[in-house]
C-alpha cells in the first residue's frame, strides 16, 4: 500500500523534465516558434494526470493514467507538426520533437489512438460583463500595437521592425477573435517594394456579444462601414460591441470592438493602405498552433525581408531632408520614410510614416516605447535626425570640393 503513490512519480517526472528541456533553450527560440504554446497545453493536461482531487487522483488506475498520459503525448505530437514550419531550425523545438519521441517509446503508446481534448476557447470561460474587455480584468499595461504602413514596414506585436517585399494575399493577424488579411502589390515606379492594396477585417461570431462582421477597404474607398453597410453591431447586453467611425471619410476608419477591447485604424496613405491596432495581450495570443502565420506576430519571412536603410544615393540626400522636416527622432519611422520617398520617388509616400508614429502615440500610453531604433543604443531615441544630415550635407561639401 505505501508504494502506491510512487506509481504516478515518473508521470511527473516526465513532465519536469520536458518543461526544463524546452524552457533551457528558452533565449535561443525564434520570434516566429511558438513551442512554448504546445509545451503548455501538454502541461495542462498531464498535470491533472498526477493530481491528487483530479481526474489522475489515487482512484485512477496506473493503465488509466498511462493511456491518459499517451493521449497528451499524440496531442503534444500534433502540435509540434503543425509548427514544424514556423520552428524549423529552433533548437527549442527539435528537442521537444526527440523528447516527445523517447517518451512514446519509454511509455509504450501507440501511434494511432485518441488525443487529449484541446483547452476550451476563451469565450467559452467568459462571465459577468462578457461584451466589455475591460470589465473582464484587462489592464493597460497588457495592451500590444501593431502598425503596416508603407512600402509596407511592419512593427509587430513584439516590437520587431521589418520592410518586407511580400505580394499577394497574407493574415496579419490570425486568432479565436479576429482575422485581418492584407493584399499587397508591387508600388507603382518603386524599385524595392510593394504596397497594401486591400485590408480584410474579420470579425468573428462571439455567441454573448456580436455576429460575424465584415470590413473591407481597398484603394480610393476605406469605408466608415462594415460590408454590410452598417456602422455598429447588433445590441446585445445593452451596447454595440462593434462600432466604425470615421474622420476623413474615404480615407480612414476607426473601427471599436468593446468585448475584445481591439482599436483598428485603417488609412490610405499616399498610394497605399496601413493598418494599425492596438489588442490586449490575452487576445493577440489566443490562437492555436495551425496559426502559425501572422504578420503582426512573427513578422515577414526572412525571404520576404528587405534590409534597411538603404544603401546611400543622390536621391537620399533628399529624402533625408524631407523626413527631417516631418519627424522627430531617429528612429523605425523616420527611416520607413526615407526608404519610401527612395524607392517610390514620391513626396506623398512619406505621409504613411507620419500617420503611423501619430497612431503608435494614441495606442501606446508609455510614451517613451513610441520610437523604437534602427540598430542604435536606446539612448539615442530622441536624437533629432538634423545630425545625420549634417554630416550627409558635409559629405556633399567634400564632394563637390574634390570635384
Amino acid at each position: 500500500m505505501e508504494q502506491r503513490p510512487h506509481t504516478l512519480l515518473p508521470w511527473k517526472h516526465c513532465i519536469h523534465l520536458t518543461l526544463l528541456l524546452v524552457q533551457l533553450r528558452l533565449p535561443e527560440a525564434g520570434a516566429s516558434c511558438r513551442i512554448l504554446r504546445c509545451n503548455s497545453d501538454f502541461v495542462a493536461v498531464t498535470l491533472d494526470l498526477g493530481s491528487s482531487g483530479g481526474p489522475g487522483g489515487p482512484g485512477l488506475s496506473r493503465e488509466a493514467v498511462n493511456a491518459g498520459y499517451c493521449s497528451a503525448l499524440r496531442s503534444y505530437a500534433m502540435c509540434t507538426k503543425r509548427m514544424a514550419r514556423a520552428c524549423r531550425g529552433d533548437l527549442a523545438y527539435h528537442s521537444a520533437v526527440q523528447g516527445i519521441e523517447d517518451l512514446l517509446i519509454q511509455h509504450r503508446c501507440p501511434r494511432a489512438g485518441p488525443t487529449a481534448q484541446p483547452r476550451p476557447l476563451p469565450q467559452g470561460t467568459l462571465s459577468g460583463d462578457t461584451c466589455l474587455y475591460e470589465q473582464r480584468g484587462g489592464v493597460a499595461s497588457d495592451y500590444l500595437h501593431c502598425a503596416v504602413f508603407g512600402d509596407p514596414h511592419i512593427r509587430t506585436f513584439n516590437n520587431d521592425f521589418q520592410t518586407c517585399a511580400v505580394q499577394g494575399a497574407w493574415p496579419i493577424i490570425d486568432n479565436e477573435y479576429l482575422y485581418i488579411q492584407a493584399t499587397s502589390l508591387p508600388s507603382r515606379g518603386g524599385a524595392y517594394g510593394t504596397v497594401l492594396s486591400k485590408i480584410t477585417i474579420i470579425f468573428k461570431n462571439m455567441r454573448q456579444c456580436t455576429d460575424q462582421l465584415l470590413y473591407q477597404a481597398e484603394l480610393d474607398n476605406v469605408p466608415a462601414a462594415f460590408a454590410d453597410g452598417s456602422t455598429s453591431s447588433g445590441e446585445r447586453r445593452g451596447l454595440h460591441s462593434l462600432t466604425v467611425q470615421t474622420q476623413s471619410p474615404g480615407l480612414q476608419a476607426e473601427i471599436r470592438a468593446a468585448h475584445i477591447g481591439t482599436l483598428l485604424v485603417v488609412r490610405q496613405s499616399g498610394h497605399g493602405l496601413s493598418l494599425s491596432v492596438r489588442a490586449p495581450r490575452g487576445i493577440v495570443e489566443a490562437f492555436g498552433p495551425d496559426q502559425d502565420l501572422q504578420l503582426c506576430v512573427w513578422g515577414c519571412p526572412p525571404s520576404q525581408r528587405i534590409q534597411m536603410p538603404l544603401p546611400p544615393s543622390d536621391s537620399s540626400i533628399n529624402a533625408h531632408v524631407h523626413c527631417a522636416a516631418l519627424l522627430p527622432a531617429l528612429d523605425i519611422y523616420y527611416q520607413a520614410c526615407v526608404f519610401d520617398l527612395i524607392s517610390s520617388g514620391d513626396l506623398n509616400s512619406s505621409a504613411a510614416a507620419v500617420n503611423a508614429l501619430q497612431d503608435a502615440r494614441n495606442m501606446i500610453p508609455e510614451q517613451d516605447r513610441v520610437h523604437l531604433l534602427l540598430g542604435a543604443s536606446a539612448d539615442q531615441t530622441q536624437a533629432r535626425p538634423h545630425l545625420m544630415l549634417l554630416l550627409l550635407a558635409l559629405g556633399m561639401m567634400g564632394t563637390l570640393s574634390r570635384a
